[in-house]
């Protein structure tokens, strides 16, 4: 399947070129809080251009900083491609949550890390994440209509009319006042299909095949926009190129 539609050019948040505060760069990263960066310094954990520091309040340029022989994680805004597992929620403060998988302090980064949409417990496959407010916004505005793409495995052997149903946008969802926008569906086979979306009701695949008569068995988002999988394991994720994250258009 081929989609081609324009979408203004994601911002990325600026890169911070002036100087920050030891104290206060180290907490915003999660490496830890803003007293405790004294025991890093004392400790000679911490250097800049190749020199131990000692002083928490010092201005230094975060790409000069390595904490433990190591440049410090990710200074500026970042974006990741995940797998999301089965059993996983995109919550911060659930014990199943995505963020698990992540290093610690991720957890405690400010701006903080956060998924563009969400996919639910029963729901696998691609999710971005970021913590540059921007480029989510971008990634998430409804008025994009960003295409999402599903493989989808029902109860039952799909329904002859469902394909014109779902493309008119005429699809009533139980409890709500307008109908879904249209959507493309595509057979594998009687009760496997590859479904897109170009918006994000709450648990809308599996209400729209519930308006059909048929339940969801399994549901797994292929593709989100131009971001795919590819051969990326559940629970794993990468990093997106600048080229990838910096996409102008839909293919």
């Amino acid at each position: 399947m081929t989609f081609r539609q324009p979408v203004r050019q994601a911002k990325l948040r600026p890169m911070q070129k002036t100087a920050e505060r030891m104290d206060h760069l180290l907490s915003r990263l999660g490496y830890c809080s803003r007293s405790e960066v004294r025991d890093l310094l004392r400790e000679g954990r911490v250097r800049v251009a190749g020199e131990l520091l000692r002083k928490a309040s010092a201005r230094v340029n975060a790409a000069e900083v390595w904490v433990d022989e190591e440049p410090i994680d990710h200074p500026h805004a970042f974006y990741l491609l995940y797998h999301k597992p089965l059993g996983k929620v995109c919550a911060h403060d659930d014990p199943r949550a995505i963020y698990q998988d992540f290093p610690l302090r991720w957890r405690y980064r400010r701006p903080a890390l956060s998924s563009v949409g969400r996919l639910d417990r029963e729901t696998s496959g691609v999710l971005l994440l970021t913590d540059d407010g921007d480029w989510l916004h971008h990634w998430t505005s409804p008025r994009r209509a960003i295409p999402r793409v599903y493989r989808v495995t029902l109860q039952e052997p799909l329904r002859g009319d469902a394909a014109d149903i779902l493309a008119a946008g005429t699809l009533m969802l139980d409890g709500e006042d307008t109908p879904c926008r249209p959507a493309t569906l595509h057979c594998l086979t009687e009760r496997e299909v590859l479904l897109t979306l170009t918006e994000g009701r709450y648990h809308e695949v599996r209400r729209m095949f519930a308006a059909l008569d048929n339940l969801v068995l399994t549901l797994h988002r292929e593709a989100y926009g131009p971001f795919l999988l590819g051969d990326l394991p559940a629970g794993q994720w990468r990093e997106l190129t600048v080229a990838e994250r910096m996409r102008e258009e839909i293919p």
